[in-house]
């Protein structure tokens, strides 16, 4: 493995499929980013751990623990400790995610609740789960479960409901969920107390366009989404009283003719004015420019590998997870916005996502 970088390194977690989940991955490792640089090392005090399937982290708000969902057909969620030198270590066994392939998940501010978002399969719907934390952070009973319906007309993506994401917004006050596969954005209130979820409003998104991850832009006015199945990318008002999304504009995703493209991770940047989304089977990173409420694109670099999954903006970083070359690039931000080309990819076998720590 390469040496560590000098001393100041961001620590880094990755997830990525395992061979029990369709990848060739270890599960979790650790890597460290060096900011000056944006060289990527792998930690050589830390071993990787074998979580099944762990295509998305979260960090716990107060503690040394991160969670993975356990994207499988008989879904679970992991909950890892991190503990002196940041040996991984696992918190109790996995717990039922509460429905098929679960793809991402979140940590209420409070750290007493976590909510997954399960993709579903062919047969079973998608779902969002909630459940409880212990002081440590371990995972404690499940406290509820919701259903999501629906459908859409893209042939063999939207014959059922698929939550694909679960996010609160900035005030914590409603938690947002997509449904990829019924062109939806669910808004529900989470109750801190007995860990239920309570349906506020049901956006309607564009018929056919896949809604599958949102970011809410600096002040939590805006919410830019990541439209895989049409290819966009999607800026909308958001009413933080009751929860809704209203769409204002749209852009396409990349300018690759003649292929199918998916886009996948999306991040706003700090100040408010960039956003970036990754385009797999383009291969490529987007930057746009927030005008108002206009999308200009600002142009496309390459993603330093196949297939860009995940995208965390680290430092005045991206880093990009390129599942099915197997290797995770860093991009650095311009002041632009626009992006410089790949720092060497590094490899990293089924990686999906990256969390910085």
């Amino acid at each position: 493995m390469p040496s560590s970088p000098a001393t100041g390194a961001i620590p880094v977690l990755t997830g990525s499929y395992t061979t029990d989940s369709g990848g060739d991955g270890p599960g979790i490792a650790a890597l460290l980013l060096d900011p000056a640089t944006g060289r990527l090392a792998y930690d050589d005090e830390v071993k990787p751990l074998a979580v099944s399937g762990a295509s998305f982290l979260a960090a716990h708000p107060s503690l040394d623990v991160v969670y993975s969902t356990n994207e499988t057909e008989t879904g679970t969620v992991s909950a890892v400790a991190r503990v002196g030198d940041g040996t991984l270590s696992p918190l109790g066994d996995p717990a039922s995610s509460g429905g098929a392939n679960p793809c991402h998940l979140t940590v209420h501010p409070s750290g007493e609740w976590l909510l997954t978002a399960n993709y579903g399969s062919d047969i079973a719907p998608g779902t969002v789960a909630v459940h409880r934390l212990g002081a440590d952070g371990h995972l404690l009973e499940p406290t509820d479960l919701v259903v999501h319906q629906g459908s859409g007309p893209v042939t063999g993506r939207q014959e059922g409901s698929h939550a694909h994401q679960v996010l609160l917004d900035p005030a914590g006050r409603f938690v947002l969920a997509t449904d990829l596969g019924a062109d939806a954005v669910l808004t529900y209130r989470l109750d801190t107390v007995t860990g239920t979820l309570e349906q506020a409003a049901v956006n309607r998104m564009r018929t056919g366009s896949g809604p599958r991850h949102l970011a809410f832009a600096p002040g939590g006015e805006l919410v830019l989404s990541a439209d895989e199945l049409s290819s966009t990318v999607t800026c909308h008002r958001y009413d933080a009283t009751d929860g809704t999304l209203t769409a204002l504009s749209s852009a396409p995703a990349t300018t690759a003719k003649d292929i199918v493209n998916q886009p996948g991770g999306i991040v706003a940047s700090p100040c408010g004015r960039f956003v970036w989304v990754t385009n797999r089977g383009a291969d490529t990173i987007a930057a746009f420019r927030l005008v108002g409420t206009a999308l200009e694109p600002l142009g496309e670099v390459p993603a330093g590998g196949t297939w860009p999954r995940g995208l965390a903006l680290v430092d005045g970083h991206l880093l990009v997870a390129n599942q099915h070359s197997g290797t995770l690039a860093t991009l650095r931000v311009l002041q632009d916005g626009t992006l410089d080309r790949p720092h060497q990819p590094i490899s990293a076998p089924s990686v999906v996502c990256a969390l910085a720590l």
